[in-house]
């Protein structure tokens, strides 16, 4: 069982936030409010299946939740005149029970855009899934996958799916990578994230690693002012 921990697991507080941010103050509120963030997750996907819809962050305040949706596709989830949007919140609303005087007023659904979807672990697995339900092959669904996110700059991807790939008796696991993909570095940018393909011969997993460099501690402001004073041959004296 080595070498088998969450990337983004191994980073949360570090280099990686928690996609869900509030506090509980006891075991039944955790369990209903981490049940409704799911509940409310699985509506926003089914209300908006081609809006490439990444992922979903919920900050929750008083009498209030924040839901934050990263997409590739805005035009879709907004919709003409903010149509799609706004039945997505009405929908929320209904769901969550917002009312006046209750324990939630307000439902506020915020968006932003994932400007390179082809860097978006969960958007290229997702792909790659939806070309293995429509037969294509999947040597062929990976490279591509892997050709464009280096197109875009990636220092490293490592893609692997397991199943019946193209139909064979037994199930096996095959995995391509380019580039480096440090799984120990703590301080190492990678995006993970896991889809099911579903097809006529049984479930398919794929699962995407994408490595976009490191993440270095910032220097406080005076060291930053005193490296560029040396650079210009200004010497400083204390």
């Amino acid at each position: 069982m080595g070498r088998k921990v969450h990337p983004i697991g191994f980073r949360l507080g570090i280099t990686k936030t928690w996609s869900r941010r509030w506090f509980a103050a006891d075991k039944k509120t955790y369990v209903e409010q981490l049940h409704q963030d799911l509940a409310i997750e699985e509506l926003i996907r089914k209300m908006a299946p081609r809006a490439g819809i990444s992922r979903i962050e919920i900050e929750r305040f008083p009498r209030q939740i924040k839901v934050y949706i990263n997409t590739a596709r805005p035009g879709i989830l907004i919709g003409r005149k903010g149509e799609n949007i706004k039945k997505i919140r009405e929908a929320l609303e209904k769901f969550v029970g917002v009312r006046k005087g209750g324990p939630i007023e307000k439902v506020d659904v915020e968006i932003k855009e994932v400007k390179e979807p082809e860097l978006d672990a969960y958007l290229v697995a997702q792909n790659i899934a939806e070309q293995l339900e429509r037969r294509v092959s999947y040597r062929r669904a990976m490279k591509r996958a892997i050709d464009q996110a280096m197109r875009r700059g990636a220092k490293g991807i490592k893609i692997q799916v397991a199943g019946r790939l193209g139909g064979a008796e037994m199930a096996r696991t095959v995995w391509l990578r380019e580039g480096r993909v440090p799984l120990q570095t703590i301080r190492a940018d990678i995006d993970y994230a896991r889809a099911i393909a579903r097809t006529t011969y049984g479930v398919i997993g794929v699962k995407v690693w994408i490595y976009k460099g490191d993440i270095l501690p910032e220097k406080p402001a005076q060291e930053t002012s005193e490296e560029s004073q040396a650079q210009e041959g200004v010497y400083v004296t204390q």
